[in-house]
């Protein structure tokens, strides 16, 4: 099997969208990508996480097409494909439909540097127009978007992580979904009070060695 442990992955983190509540159903996607081999691996299309296993997860080139696997892949494969062809710097994207990062997602509202763990994404996350899901007009919109961050909210659809390897691309949507119900929560209330650039640099600063870093196998 192709890229064993790179879809063991997409099927524990992509459990982990709903059991975190950061999506419903079958919704959003999740891949993970083999720099070394120039080969991805890909949650497929429309599948109850539930009950997917390895064999399920899609193996896809850079080209998009299929090199193991016998179901459809996810019908966002450009979103991650554009990612991984791109920057050198993402190895993991999680695309998910979580409620406070759609909710601003629909009022076409970026984040701003509300809250310090919106570092976990960069400075501060941007908001895409609308663009048809499914599109490759949809990933090179996320791709500038994204741009010189590790996340960005899709306009009237949802959002989009990305990092150096799983663990950090789901942790950067998990603290992304949280800032955006912050600043949700806020705005209900008054005007929140941002964070200056100083402090954000510094954060930056602490974000560049967060976490524990374990080989993959």
């Amino acid at each position: 099997m192709k890229l064993k442990y790179e879809r063991e992955q997409v099927v524990h983190f992509c459990k982990e969208l709903v059991n975190k509540n950061l999506t419903t159903g079958t919704g959003g996607n999740i891949s993970v990508f083999n720099r070394e081999q120039g080969l991805f691996a890909l949650s497929p299309s429309g599948m109850d996480y539930f009950i997917m296993d390895d064999e399920d997860v899609v193996v896809l080139d850079l080209d998009g097409n299929i090199v193991d696997g016998s179901l459809k892949p996810s019908v966002e494969l450009d979103l991650h494909r554009v990612m991984y062809a791109g920057r050198e710097d993402i190895n993991a994207v999680v695309h998910a439909h979580s409620v406070y990062a759609t909710t601003l997602a629909v009022l076409r509202l970026g984040v701003p540097a509300c809250h310090y763990l919106i570092g976990f994404c960069g400075r501060d996350v941007r908001c895409t127009e609308y663009v048809d899901f499914g599109t490759s007009d949809l990933a090179e919109v996320a791709f500038e978007g994204m741009k010189d961050r590790y996340g960005v909210l899709l306009g009237n659809h949802g959002l989009l992580a990305g990092g150096a390897d799983i663990s950090y691309a789901f942790s950067a949507a998990e603290e992304l979904e949280f800032v955006c119900q912050v600043y949700y929560r806020a705005k209900c209330i008054g005007e929140p009070i941002l964070l200056s650039d100083e402090n954000m640099t510094s954060a930056l600063a602490k974000f560049k060695g967060y976490g524990q870093k374990k080989l993959m196998k």
